[in-house]
């Protein structure tokens, strides 16, 4: 396709999280500049109506054209952004709007292929676009998906993901990653890489590796739930055991694993590693701790668990996550 102008489609609409809409033709503009090619990508702001549409950030955007005006051009990319709703227990939830879903459904017609950024995915699964695919979005509303949507493989760990023509992407700096991860496909990674310099990214990460952030705050429905996580929270840097948190809520073992399968999909062994895993997250970001010391401090017994329980949770080491989240105070 060298020398064809790809046009590129960001769907807009009210209560759209900003970061979804401007973070994508940054990595483009970007490409633009490091490929010196002048008909490389057109990308275009496209919503309803030619009126400004007000962000979840407050900030006020206009488009390019209206989605009617794009339906008419042949799209190389269209890129869908998400919104949501916050209660007032902070819990998340996605949002869909029937009108917008209609356009995401007719511009799809339109476009080579597709992509959703953050919680986007829940208005490609509600177009029908992602049944019988694989497909990833912020870890909050994973769930969500997973319930209204049974006919998405919903793997809530990836950073994005591609099946076919259809590519998902979690949130909210994840936009970058997928809008790298286009670009790879179809410049090389070599240019991409250059367009990731640009950013002044640590580097270009792949689809594969975890969100980094952990899901323990899936809700629950009783309030002996809701103690026995509160329970977890206060006492996760100690020697807590299934056993331990049994007893807590006078219950067996048994009937422990019931109740976390039940209300949180997990195992209560799992979710208290979870819970530490948080914790030893925070240590390894803003201490010079050893991992000696974040492992007996986070509740682990070894360096080796604190190494394996990382794995499993964000398919890295302590050591990695260090290298790349560490708070050096410099500038």
């Amino acid at each position: 396709m060298s020398g064809v102008e790809r046009f590129i489609v960001v769907l807009l609409f009210d209560g759209v999280d900003l970061l979804d809409v401007t973070g994508p033709p940054e990595v483009f503009a970007l490409l633009r500049r490091e490929t010196d090619d002048a008909a490389g990508c057109r990308v275009v702001l496209a919503a309803e109506t030619p009126d400004p549409v007000t962000t979840a950030a407050g900030v006020r955007v206009l488009p390019d054209i209206t989605c009617a005006d794009a339906a008419r051009h042949t799209i190389d990319t269209l890129l869908v952004p998400g919104a949501v709703e916050v209660d007032d227990e902070r819990r998340v939830r996605a949002l869909t709007d029937e009108g917008v879903v209609r356009w995401v459904r007719t511009l799809a017609g339109r476009s080579r292929r597709v992509a959703s950024v953050c919680v986007g995915a829940h208005l490609l699964a509600a177009a029908g676009l992602l049944d019988g695919r694989r497909a990833t979005t912020h870890w909050s509303t994973a769930r969500q998906l997973a319930d209204e949507h049974p006919a998405v493989r919903v793997d809530a760990d990836p950073i994005f993901l591609r099946d076919g023509t259809v590519w998902t992407g979690a949130g909210i700096t994840a936009c970058l990653d997928l809008s790298l991860a286009l670009v790879a496909e179809d410049f090389g990674e070599a240019v991409a890489l250059r367009v990731a310099r640009q950013l002044v990214m640590y580097l270009k990460r792949p689809g594969g590796q975890s969100q980094f952030s952990v899901p323990i705050e899936p809700v629950s429905t009783t309030r002996r739930m809701d103690d026995l996580r509160r329970y977890v929270d206060r006492h996760a840097t100690g020697r807590l055991t299934v056993a331990d948190l049994a007893a807590h809520a006078h219950v067996s073992e048994r009937q422990l694993t019931r109740l976390f399968k039940t209300e949180l999909d997990t195992t209560p062994a799992a979710y208290i590693e979870s819970a530490r895993v948080e914790v030893a997250r925070g240590r390894l970001e803003s201490t010079d701790d050893t991992l000696d010391r974040v492992a007996s401090a986070c509740g682990f017994q070894t360096v080796d668990t604190l190494i394996r329980a990382f794995r499993r949770r964000l398919d890295t080491t302590p050591t990695e996550y260090r290298n790349r989240f560490r708070h050096t105070g410099r500038t």
